[in-house]
């Protein structure tokens, strides 16, 4: 028996019979969370219809629990595993709790008769999600992120082994993309359900998910832990973004820098000069930093955002060499914003910098963000 509970073997997907990506071979325990990511038209909502049968597989099978896919019946199927997918269904003439209520349809007899067991359920899903209150709502008049939530909680009163989803924070503001999260978390490690999931951001799949399966070109890219994916040099590639734009430290993307000769020198640590890099990026107004140490919270967005950094080893001092380059590029520049932060043994050389920026008639005090209120 496998150790996955949901796994590939030798699939291909695809349409008309033309595979479109292929050898995908993926698998994930009971529990899990699984989130695809990649470019738009990369393949992922081709993947998930054919694991959820909505498309046939060009080649090979998924299986839950060493059961084959492709051997299920619907009804089978729709007792195991629920979808989500982004199509609008049709839902005229319905309420959302007669959306929600065709999650039972698989547990009913013939005549489709929901017991006051299966009413229940419909009304718990409801709750679950925070939709309670949309119950006798017009389906089709209620708004994109009430439609999402509606449709989840029609998956989750189906009662599935696994949940697939196709983007389900699309439509969401950031309270209920956050919220639904935590629910399909808290759902997969308190029920044991799988989650199977394509997310367009990065931060949050980074954050939510136990294994990562990147999707572009026609083979799998990478496919492993969201420590073994979430490196610069994967997502760069993955998204085809410069370097730099990916920051490791805070699973975020910044915007290109500003081009142009720089006439402003930042000197910051601590994560204070953070918000002064973008604005000034906002801005257009190119920029150097320094002097940084390569671990400092400021470095990987001025690496991203400055026209030059200026940095130093970690836990080193302030080198002669680092410090003179730091005061080359300060002269060239026309202001220089000091955003306060501590100064220590190691780092004392930016005080001479400081004093050096003061006596050129450059010098420029910026309260930091990161002690506002101290």
């Amino acid at each position: 028996m496998s150790e996955y509970y949901f796994r590939t073997s030798d699939l291909s997907v695809g349409y008309g019979g033309k595979p479109l990506i292929h050898d995908i071979e993926i698998g994930v325990r009971a529990g899990e969370i699984l989130t695809l990511i990649g470019p738009n038209g990369s393949g992922k909502s081709t993947i998930l219809k054919t694991v959820t049968k909505h498309l046939a597989a060009v080649k090979g099978d998924s299986h839950i629990a060493d059961a084959s896919v492709n051997g299920m019946s619907y009804k089978e199927l729709s007792k195991k595993l629920a979808v989500v997918l982004t199509e609008r269904i049709k839902g005229e003439l319905l309420t959302c709790y007669d959306v929600v209520a065709t999650g039972r349809y698989p547990y009913t007899n013939t005549l489709g008769l929901l017991s006051q067991e299966d009413r229940d359920k419909v009304y718990a899903a409801m709750e679950r999600v925070h939709a309670f209150e949309l119950a006798e709502k017009d389906f089709t008049a209620i708004s994109d992120g009430q439609r999402q939530r509606v449709l989840l909680a029609r998956a989750i009163c189906q009662e599935p082994e696994i949940i697939v989803l196709d983007e389900p924070t699309s439509f969401l503001d950031i309270r209920h993309k956050l919220e639904l999260l935590s629910i399909l978390r808290s759902m997969a490690k308190e029920k044991g359900i799988t989650v199977i999931m394509s997310l367009h951001e990065i931060d949050l799949a980074q954050k939510i998910s136990d294994k990562i399966l990147c999707v572009r070109g026609d083979t799998i890219r990478y496919f492993g832990t969201p420590e073994e994916i979430f490196r610069e040099e994967i997502i760069n590639a993955l998204y085809g973004i410069p370097q730099g734009a990916y920051n490791i430290g805070f699973g975020s993307v910044e915007l290109p820098p500003p081009t142009g000769t720089p006439k402003t020198f930042v000197i910051s640590g601590c994560g204070g000069g953070i918000p002064v890099f973008r604005r000034l990026q906002k801005e257009n107004r190119p920029f150097c930093a320094g002097i940084l140490y390569e671990n400092d919270l400021d470095y990987p967005v001025a690496r991203s955002l400055a026209a030059q950094v200026i940095s130093e080893t970690p836990f080193a001092p302030i080198s002669d060499e680092t410090y003179a380059r730091a005061l080359e590029a300060m002269k060239q520049c026309e202001t220089v914003i000091c955003v306060p932060f501590p100064i220590g043994d190691g780092n004392r050389r930016i005080a001479d910098l400081i004093k050096e920026a003061e006596a050129l008639g450059l010098l420029q005090e910026e309260r930091s963000e990161t002690h506002a209120g101290a």
